[in-house]
């Protein structure tokens, strides 16, 4: 009966107001849809850290007037350094071959270089990437060595964009909880006014404060859980037609967003939507609300 009562009271209540209700829940689902981004967001740089890492490479440029000794000298030197993996020479011609190949889109470019005009070089594959600070260090100044280059160096650029990317996207999230927040609060605050002589009469006759803040909470769940469900229908849809979808082409550079990875938004949002309506609606009736 008392189970009856409360859900009874929570649809009364939602339907009562339903203008605001309907305010907080898409509030709700914007924000929510933001920690959901957000949450992919991390977790697509995190794999994407690992892929490119994996593949990075350490280009060591030779002086144009390397002897065949110093070549191959540095040629043994570095497949027997324990720090690297894999160790791949290119000369002249590859250099050039390979330049055609990656800049095909601009012919004007491609007919401006000269097969001589680009140096040879080894290329380097570590165990670790993070070691190459070592590998500088042992090879920096060596004979026939004109330059080292890290790629890791321009990837770190590049993540630190997708960093500040996230960042805005936190930051109206944030912007969003705290409207949705004041939403909260407004609706308890109304609906609370609304029952007040009501509120009265039941701790009056003994109710407890539980059965009588319970239907507010419930209300401000409801909201919250919505908002959840809406903002994983987003965050599905996103993933059905944008990405695998418009965006497809951009999975040469970019990760594969999985599907369980959208799926684990919604817990995720359910969680934070439910937990942030409850907290909020139970504060708000501790100051509005005396019981």
């Amino acid at each position: 009966m008392r189970a009856k009562y409360v859900l009874s009271e929570v649809l009364v209540g939602l339907w009562r107001n339903l203008t605001m209700t309907i305010a907080m829940i898409v509030t709700m689902a914007v924000s929510l849809t933001m920690v959901g981004a957000s949450y992919v967001g991390f977790k697509q740089v995190g794999q994407m850290e690992d892929f490119y890492y994996a593949k990075l490479e350490v280009s060591v440029f030779l002086v144009d007037t390397i002897t065949e000794d110093q070549r191959s000298g540095l040629d043994s030197q570095l497949r027997a350094d324990p720090l690297i993996r894999e160790v791949l020479y290119e000369s002249k011609d590859l250099a050039y071959a390979n330049f055609k190949r990656i800049f095909s889109d601009a012919p004007d470019l491609v007919n401006s270089v000269k097969p001589g005009d680009l140096p040879e070089s080894f290329r380097l594959k570590l165990k670790d990437p993070t070691q190459f600070g070592e590998v500088f260090t042992r090879y920096n100044g060596t004979p026939g060595i004109d330059q080292i280059v890290d790629q890791r160096n321009l990837l770190d650029r590049i993540f630190k964009i997708f960093d500040t990317f996230q960042l805005i996207i936190l930051v109206v999230a944030g912007i969003m909880a705290f409207a949705a927040l004041l939403l909260v609060g407004n609706m308890i605050q109304v609906a609370a006014f609304n029952k007040r002589r009501e509120v009265a009469v039941m701790k009056l006759v003994g109710a407890s404060n539980w059965f009588i803040q319970a239907p507010f909470v419930l209300e401000a769940v409801f909201a919250g859980i919505a908002g959840a469900l809406i903002a994983f229908g987003l965050m599905a849809a996103s993933k059905a037609f944008l990405i695998d979808g418009d965006l497809s082409s951009l999975t040469e550079y970019l990760t594969v967003v999985k599907w369980s990875t959208i799926f684990w938004t919604l817990p995720i949002m359910l969680g934070v939507g439910t937990f942030v309506s409850s907290v909020t609606a139970w504060v708000t009736l501790r100051f509005y609300l005396r019981v």
